[in-house]
């Protein structure tokens, strides 16, 4: 478990002509599904987009690594394959979606890395322009956007040393500093 967790980092780079099949997402989403719910209310839907046209429409109201403030976003050729759109269904009423919302973003992800795949949650998300775009009715809260690809980049873990800030470095490697075991356990 350790292991997959680690792997499982905010990829924003992919081998965009990497196909991921609709039955593919059926399968993350069904991680999600037999996640725990607050209350088990289960309000979130899915919308799935694995065709090309579709994934350009979607791309162009996502933006990316806001640390990174040179870097616009994946390049052409570098982009995700598939995207999972996160909705909460207003007519089921759940205070707590946002908590579901990642309990269900984090299940897809551990999936998809079990599959070879990666992902990157995008919160960051014209939602008006979405919601036109893909025509979604009103009755659905844009939460999230899960990109999703095979991965064209290498991310490292490492400790942090004051700034939590990720970067990349001149060979493109992705730094993600992580906060040490010990500054986040308070021991009272």
């Amino acid at each position: 478990m350790l292991n997959l967790v680690t792997k499982n980092r905010s990829y924003r780079r992919f081998v965009q002509g990497y196909a991921i099949a609709r039955e593919t997402l059926e399968k993350l989403v069904n991680l999600a599904r037999l996640s725990a719910s607050a209350a088990n209310k289960q309000p979130l839907k899915y919308i799935l987009s694995y065709e090309p046209p579709k994934n350009a429409a979607i791309f162009e109201t996502l933006a990316w690594a806001a640390y990174l403030r040179d870097w616009k976003g994946p390049a052409d050729g570098e982009r995700p394959a598939a995207y999972i759109i996160v909705l909460n269904d207003t007519g089921v009423g759940s205070a707590y979606c946002h908590v579901d919302l990642g309990i269900a973003c984090q299940s897809m992800l551990l999936g998809a890395v079990d599959m070879g795949l990666g992902g990157c949650i995008l919160a960051s998300v014209n939602r008006d322009r979405l919601r036109k775009e893909l025509d979604i009715p009103e009755q659905f809260e844009v939460l999230a956007v899960v990109a999703l690809g095979k991965p064209a980049e290498k991310v490292v873990v490492e400790r942090a040393e004051g700034d939590i800030k990720y970067w990349r470095d001149p060979d493109g490697v992705h730094h993600v500093p992580k906060r040490p075991l010990e500054e986040i356990i308070i021991d009272l």
